[in-house]
């Protein structure tokens, strides 16, 4: 994974090399993303400039990747895990210049004239921009569910922008703007006459991922088998395992880190990219998992590894050092969310310590309580009608929040997170189920049921029964529940309560409704100022808080600032001592 920026709608006026320039100054903001190496290419349409972190063929598939005549240039942040089967699949021949993953956007570009058709082709997390220099035809597209950030803007002479994180962008492009998951922006389906269409608008921009098991009714009666539940996971992982270099597993001691790190121990011991039959450049797997001391993720997650045989690393981190750097997660992870600068910071702080072992990728459990509805809330769903339709609106949400957090946390420190939950193929055959079979509290088989009873009834026998039947944590929480406690204290003795009274005409945009959702804003206006900023943050409150089926299934919610999930009365264990 690393970081892209594209400028495109160059004129014969403008100053090429002052261009030039600007882009590179503009690209080393999120140098962090890619260390490896830098690569630009300019002409008189277009500048792209690719740092790279290198994963896959690292001595080769420099970015931006050109196709053998010069006329294709791309530049892409991701990962294609199935670009061997679709490099086989071509319909045209294509000679291609690198072992990239990536390379073969170029081959279906080429290859396949409807967009949409090649793009839901990809099996992978990708955020890219495609120049077509023949043509003066770019292409702008993102993965699925958003796992790899991508803004888009228009500078101050029209010229549209485009960058993997905010803050390459923030001073230059007044309208900048989250690029939609699951779309593409295609110039040549803009009239002429109207130039390039306004960042988040206009007719190039096209919705490509679209699934049936969205409508209920496509849904409904669905069962599937916990075997092809199982399978469908570990083939998942199995795919995601596709590296040159050095990975590991992040492993909470919760459900969700432990299967992915249960799964991929047991294909660990091969090398994925030549099809299991030659042994792993790194067989052992590592774990990677931090907490205050005492915190019930670190005593879990050494459960989990003991059982699973991995060689663990577990790391403390006090609250003094968290409250440090948290004007440096803020930067990186351009939010002000509560609920995510929680959660980013212990991250953060790990991704560092992984960096420092060599370690260049990790899998992550990102996507699961989105997919089987496992956030302690969604025990007060009425009916599966309901509790389906929060999923899919769940899904919708997470580039704003547990993509956001697990992608810019990690890759501050050039570690890629991966995250098999969010697999499509995976996606396919979890999403089409029935959503009466996830639903925790009465089942369908009268018996009561935990949250995610579904999935862990599949993976029977991979964990120790105490990870398997865990109860959901939220990960702030899970970190030791001395972290939440203390930033709230924290944000009391710095925000007063005169500062506070005047929050909403402060922060007309998403004004905070706590000291410390008060605090984090201010952080995050000192690096990302205006109000385009602000509005790439939705609502600037916890997503289960706000959650309008949330507050329908109980009232209760409706006053909830807190986004613990200790907050959830009569469900989860600590609130109830």
């Amino acid at each position: 994974m690393c970081s892209i920026l594209g400028i495109f709608g160059l004129q014969a006026s403008d100053d090429s090399h002052q261009l030039r320039r600007r882009a590179l100054e503009l690209s080393q903001r999120q140098r962090h993303r890619g260390p490896d190496w830098s690569g630009v290419h300019q002409d008189e349409g277009a500048i792209l400039v690719h740092e790279r972190l290198a994963i896959v063929d690292p001595a080769g598939g420099s970015q931006p990747l050109r196709s053998e005549d010069g006329g294709l240039v791309l530049a892409v942040n991701g990962e294609i895990y199935n670009h061997r089967e679709l490099e086989k699949q071509l319909a045209k021949p294509y000679a291609f210049q690198t072992g990239s993953d990536c390379e073969v956007i170029n081959a279906l570009y080429r290859s396949e004239e409807d967009v949409s058709t090649w793009l839901n082709a990809l099996n992978g997390i990708f955020a890219f921009a495609l120049w077509d220099r023949a043509t003066q035809r770019f292409i702008i597209a993102r993965d699925p569910m958003g796992v790899c950030p991508l803004y888009w803007g228009h500078d101050s002479d029209g010229r549209l922008c485009v960058a993997s994180e905010m803050k390459a962008l923030a001073d230059v492009c007044a309208d900048v703007a989250q690029f939609p998951p699951g779309h593409y922006y295609d110039s040549a389906l803009v009239p002429e006459s109207s130039g390039a269409s306004s960042a988040g608008q206009g007719g190039g921009l096209v919705k490509y991922y679209v699934k049936p098991w969205r409508d209920y009714a496509a849904t409904q009666d669905v069962e599937v088998a916990k075997q092809e539940l199982r399978e469908a996971f570990e083939r998942a992982v199995h795919r995601q395992l596709m590296t040159d270099v050095p990975y590991g597993v992040l492993l909470s001691g919760g459900l969700d880190s432990s299967l992915v790190a249960a799964v991929a121990a047991r294909y660990a011991r091969h090398r994925v990219e030549e099809d299991d039959k030659a042994e792993a450049w790194w067989p052992r797997l590592h774990s990677f998992a931090i907490g205050l001391e005492g915190s019930p993720d670190l005593a879990a997650a050494e459960i989990a590894a003991k059982a699973l045989g991995t060689v663990h690393h577990g790391f403390t981190y006090t609250f003094e050092e968290g409250l440090d750097a948290l004007p440096e997660v803020i930067r990186h992870v351009e939010t002000y969310d509560v609920t995510t600068i929680r959660a980013s910071t212990p991250m953060f702080l790990l991704a560092r310590r992984i960096k420092a072992m060599g370690v260049k990728m990790v899998l992550s459990g990102e996507g699961s309580d989105e997919v089987f509805g496992g956030y302690l809330y969604f025990h007060k769903a009425p009916n599966a009608r309901e509790f389906h339709e929060e999923t899919i609106r769940k899904l919708d949400a997470l580039y704003n929040y547990d993509c956001l957090r697990a992608n810019k946390s990690m890759m501050a420190w050039g570690v890629e997170p991966r995250v098999p939950f969010l697999d499509v193929e995976f996606l396919d055959v979890a999403m089409r189920m029935d959503a009466k079979f996830k639903m925790a509290g009465l089942g369908p088989d009268g018996r009561k049921r935990i949250e995610k009873s579904i999935l862990r009834e599949a993976f029977e026998g991979y964990l120790p029964d105490s990870i398997l039947w865990r109860q959901k944590e939220q990960f702030s929480d899970g970190v030791g529940y001395g972290w939440i406690d203390g930033l709230k204290a924290h944000a009391e003795a710095q925000v007063s309560d005169r500062v506070f009274a005047a929050a909403a005409s402060r922060f007309p945009v998403n004004p905070p409704q706590t000291k410390e959702a008060y605090l984090y804003r201010h952080v995050f206006e000192q690096f990302f100022p205006g109000v385009a900023c602000a509005q790439t943050v939705p609502g600037g409150k916890s997503i289960a808080c706000s959650s309008p089926a949330a507050i329908a299934w109980d009232a209760a919610f409706a006053k909830m600032a807190d986004p613990s999930g200790r907050a959830v009365a009569g469900v989860h264990e600590a609130a109830l001592a």
